[in-house]
């Protein structure tokens, strides 16, 4: 367990790559109590410094001693880096809070959204996990709908953005476009197609069902979280050429039957989620809106006619913060948190 500080010393590995940039960002907007921090990244980038509360702080290279006197590792540098490290930071006395796919299924590590199962960090053994990014922010807004009439089915069709997969995507999205414009030929090297002015309906390998690796993490993972195998979900995940913010469609069905204005109530009480709903007055959740905000937005709340008790929703948030950093650093306030403390909103 992390023994109670005034300041703690903290390591963020894959310092370099958009979401780690992002972990340092919240870390220092949020004020987490920071003595030290350290960051980490690969060969290539040790050397580089990156900016922290007015100071430079240097990249440096992994090794076998790197984590001796860390209490706190935000880790985003991938499920390889993560098999091979995490367990190394964790004998060296160092909790870990993991941004890769590596652990999150695993039965012995919690897979925790603050604001859904917080309780599930009390099982730590030294990992936490953090999930997909369209996890996160789906589950934040299905919480307080299944408490109120549980959700027996979930049809979920995610519009991810490129930086879900790091910063060459974003380049990438950004050199077709001028390509595109100026009547050049486009260059592939991230995604199998261009993703310039077009929509990608594959995220991750395509796996022997035909779904990809994408949308089981979001069947799986919702799940576990929720804590209630009984769950339904079946997705459909697609790339879209924005920079940031991921948007979802959800079809929910309940238990108990919800209007729509009953909807709009419990998500109006909910942590982390705004509803932005009025569309007679053209007003919705939209990427270009909702990046650099820390909550999710819920919109489009409406009723499904086709079924008993079915909802539609339309929900945006950015993956970099909540789908990733902000989620991350909240687990991290959780643990550092008294009894009765700051919940992580």
């Amino acid at each position: 367990m992390l023994r109670k500080k005034k300041a703690y010393i903290v390591a963020v590995v894959g310092a370099t790559g958009a979401v780690g940039e992002e972990m340092i960002a919240t870390l220092e907007q949020r004020e987490f109590p920071v003595d030290r921090l350290r960051l980490f990244a690969s060969e290539r980038s040790a050397g580089r410094t990156l900016s922290f509360d007015g100071r430079d702080v240097p990249v440096e290279k992994l090794g076998k001693d790197s984590f001796a006197g860390i209490d706190i590792a935000l880790f985003s540098a991938g499920g390889d880096r993560s098999a091979q490290w995490a367990p190394a930071a964790v004998k060296a006395g160092c909790i870990v809070i993991d941004n890769s796919s590596r652990w999150r299924m695993d039965p012995e590590v919690p897979l925790v959204v603050p604001e859904v199962n917080a309780q599930d960090l009390k099982n730590h053994k030294g990992i936490i996990a953090n999930p997909n990014c369209s996890t996160i922010q789906m589950v934040v807004v299905l919480k307080p709908i299944h408490d109120a009439a549980r959700i027996r089915r979930i049809v979920v069709t995610t519009f991810q953005s490129v930086s879900g997969t790091g910063k060459k995507a974003m380049e990438e999205l950004g050199q077709q476009t001028a390509d595109l414009l100026s009547f050049r030929q486009v260059q592939k090297n991230v995604y199998p197609h261009q993703i310039a002015f077009n929509c990608l309906p594959h995220i991750g390998a395509f796996l022997d069902s035909g779904y990809t690796e994408e949308e089981m993490k979001m069947a799986n993972e919702t799940k576990k979280i929720l804590g209630d195998e009984s769950i339904r979900v079946t997705a459909t995940a697609v790339r879209v050429p924005v920079f940031r913010c991921h948007a979802e469609s959800l079809n929910i069905e309940t238990e108990k039957k919800l209007t729509a204005n009953e909807v709009r109530a419990v998500l109006a009480h909910a942590p982390g989620v705004i509803v932005y709903d009025a569309p007679e007055k053209n007003i919705y959740p939209l990427p270009i809106d909702v990046a650099d905000k820390d909550e999710t937005y819920v919109g489009r709340i409406r009723e499904d006619e086709t079924i008993g008790n079915g909802i539609n929703l339309w929900i945006v948030s950015d993956n970099l913060r909540k789908g990733a950093a902000l989620n991350a650093v909240q687990i991290a306030e959780r643990l550092i948190a008294p009894a009765g403390g700051r919940s992580g909103n």
